[in-house]
């Protein structure tokens, strides 16, 4: 009897044991599962290098120039309110042996022709307190600007030498141009081909 009743008491010892172990083990939390690893992303390929910018084209010459430009005296000059006329504009410098050669000529066209007016443009680097000196040496009757040899006229094709003269007629249009030297003659001879006066005699037409 005792032996049984020891045999009981430990069978019973151990079912709580077990059961002890099992209620434990169901409260504990799982343990988590390890969390899936998302796939890595691809890393960005590096951006193509930026194009280089193009450099601005400077404008075309025009068939049709404007130009608006202040002379060594201060006084503003427009070539678009001289329409009508026959404008001699002459790129030139002050040691341009050829270009003083013709600046009486072009001065007396200037002065003696009432449809042809003259615009000296000084290409060469000169303050205009020097021009204004030289101008008082060698006079002309028509205005004189100086250009930015940097920056020239864009309407104008940059002279490739000196002196360089380009003909407008009264439309504005340029009607002519030449390339070195160039005389009284040759112009006029250039206005009547484009549909202009003829050439008159020296001392005919002069300007009041």
């Amino acid at each position: 009897m005792p032996s049984r009743l020891h045999v009981s008491i430990h069978a019973k010892a151990c079912a709580a044991t077990v059961l002890a172990t099992l209620l434990l083990a169901a409260c504990q939390k799982p343990a988590p599962a390890p969390e899936a690893q998302a796939p890595a992303k691809p890393e960005a390929a590096p951006a193509a290098p930026a194009a280089p910018a193009e450099p601005a084209k400077p404008a075309a010459p025009s068939d049709t120039p404007e130009l608006k430009i202040a002379t060594v005296d201060g006084k503003p000059y427009d070539l678009a309110e001289h329409r009508g006329k026959w404008v001699v504009v002459n790129f030139w410098a002050t040691w341009c042996k050829p270009c003083l050669k013709e600046m009486p000529e072009l001065s007396a066209l200037d002065a003696m022709r009432e449809h042809v007016e003259v615009l000296g443009l000084a290409y060469e680097e000169i303050a205009p307190a020097d021009m204004r000196a030289f101008l008082t040496k060698h006079p002309v009757s028509y205005p004189v600007a100086i250009v930015d040899t940097f920056n020239p006229p864009a309407a104008f094709e940059t002279p490739r030498g000196l002196p360089m003269t380009f003909l407008i007629g009264p439309d504005g249009k340029i009607a002519d141009k030449f390339l070195g030297p160039v005389t009284a003659h040759d112009i006029e001879a250039a206005i009547a081909k484009a549909g202009g006066p003829q050439a008159q005699p020296a001392d005919a037409a002069k300007k009041s």
